[in-house]
């Protein structure tokens, strides 16, 4: 007799799009990304979450205190300064530098069908050549 196995659910992928409105911004996407959680009815899961652009990313960090995405945003300026002696010609050589330094992808864990953030984490969307209207991609798995 051949020992049983849970039913594999098929993943569950959710296209967000974000809208930014300055070039350099951590946009709190904490919130959109557990009601596509939610929705996928996945009660123990991993979130795999994919930004498609070359000067924008994803990361986890605080999101209780709006001071400290500030400093993010300040401390990449300072590590790459959008003016510099790049050779690449478009004028966004420093997002596509800090884009690379962030990545484009981040994996967080589902239980209950919830997120499972820190008690202060949160989950952001960084734009580095913006405002534009951007894609998140969440897939539930």
């Amino acid at each position: 007799m051949k020992p049983q196995t849970a039913p594999s659910r098929r993943p569950f992928t959710r296209t967000l799009t974000i809208r930014t409105s300055r070039r350099c911004e951590l946009k709190d996407v904490t919130e959109e990304i557990a009601s596509t959680v939610h929705e996928s009815g996945c009660t123990d899961a991993v979130c795999h979450l994919y930004v498609p652009h070359t000067t924008a990313g994803v990361l986890i960090n605080e999101g209780d205190d709006p001071a400290v995405a500030r400093d993010i945003e300040a401390a990449l300026e300072r590590l790459v300064p959008r003016s510099g002696s790049y050779t690449h010609a478009e004028g966004n050589a420093d997002a596509h530098i800090k884009s690379s330094l962030i990545g484009v992808t981040q994996p967080v864990l589902v239980e209950d069908e919830q997120l499972v953030l820190g008690r202060w984490q949160a989950i952001y969307f960084v734009e580095l050549d913006g405002p534009r209207h951007r894609h998140i991609l969440a897939r539930v798995s």
